[in-house]
């Protein structure tokens, strides 16, 4: 399972940290739901799930202005558990010291945004949806063109690499070169980027290691993109039976999600980038829900009355 540090999303939001434990290093987030605890706040606490991300908003915060300062901490004491990650506080609302006291004692941190409880909800449960995603990691070469994400990949020393150079020349951005994560945000979208340590950096035999974006600069280069096309390149077989139509839809299944793909077999005198190109727009195309070789099969049925 993964999981990130309470601290990223205290630099990553610059939250105001009212009260942090000594432990705040250990404290680490794996469930993406965030919970606002209205009900739990009243004292009903079967079905609590203290592994979330606790967020007060101003309905919360109203609710424990009614009670007494007696009551207010005896309601947080019941509530606090120290498995709590944290508790963020929205709308840069004034904290009541009751909530500090009851967190001391199971030494939960408490953070405060300037944000707004609706907004800040939806940019936390994004982001802890992409950095707790279940993924794996892959060989392969992953580009943006068109606006689709592609997806290459093929045997080593295949050529991929030098084809995904030639494509940031023609104007299209490379998220990873050799290595692609994974990541199944979705029951239907993936994304994938580069590890950190070698992100816009690509390997090419008998150059070596070179830098993509101090090269061709940022415009050539994107962190994370989603995965709409696999192509896969191979060298010519003779003896194998390339698609000539695309009538026939094949797909590629990473963590249980099928992915639109194609094959492209190289050989002296094909142009990868060029026909990698107009693969991006076919998808695109489609997407719009015109298929080109639909289009011709019903015109050559409604011609001659059969299909070919």
């Amino acid at each position: 399972m993964h999981s990130i540090s309470v601290n990223r999303i205290i630099e990553r939001y610059q939250l105001d940290k009212v009260y942090i434990p000594e432990n705040i290093d250990d404290r680490t987030i794996s469930v993406i739901e965030v919970y606002r605890p209205g009900l739990q706040l009243a004292g009903y606490l079967e079905g609590f799930k203290p592994e979330r991300v606790q967020l007060f908003g101003r309905t919360e915060m109203n609710f424990l202005g009614t009670l007494s300062r007696t009551e207010r901490l005896k309601k947080l004491e019941d509530y606090m558990h120290e498995d709590i990650p944290c508790i963020i506080i929205s709308n840069s609302l004034p904290v009541f010291d009751e909530i500090v006291k009851a967190a001391r004692i199971k030494r939960v941190p408490v953070l405060r945004t300037f944000e707004t409880t609706s907004v800040f909800l939806a940019m936390l449960i994004s982001y802890l949806n992409l950095e707790l995603a279940e993924r794996i990691t892959i060989h392969g070469e992953l580009l943006e063109l068109y606006g689709v994400g592609i997806l290459i990949t093929g045997h080593s020393g295949v050529g991929k690499s030098e084809t995904a150079l030639e494509l940031v020349k023609r104007g299209h951005r490379l998220i990873a070169d050799d290595v692609v994560e994974i990541r199944k945000v979705s029951q239907t979208t993936l994304l994938g980027t580069a590890p950190e340590i070698i992100r816009h950096f690509m390997e090419l035999r008998g150059v070596g290691i070179i830098d993509v974006k101090g090269l061709y600069g940022a415009g050539s280069v994107k962190d994370i993109d989603s995965i709409d096309l696999v192509i896969n390149i191979e060298r010519w077989d003779d003896n194998k039976k390339y698609d000539r139509i695309g009538v026939d839809e094949v797909y590629t299944e990473y963590l249980g999600i099928k992915i639109p793909s194609l094959t492209l077999p190289i050989m002296p005198g094909r142009n990868m980038p060029i026909l990698m190109e107009v693969a991006a727009m076919d998808f695109r195309q489609k997407k719009m829900g015109y298929n080109a070789a639909k289009e011709m099969y019903e015109r050559v049925n409604k011609k001659f009355g059969s299909t070919p």
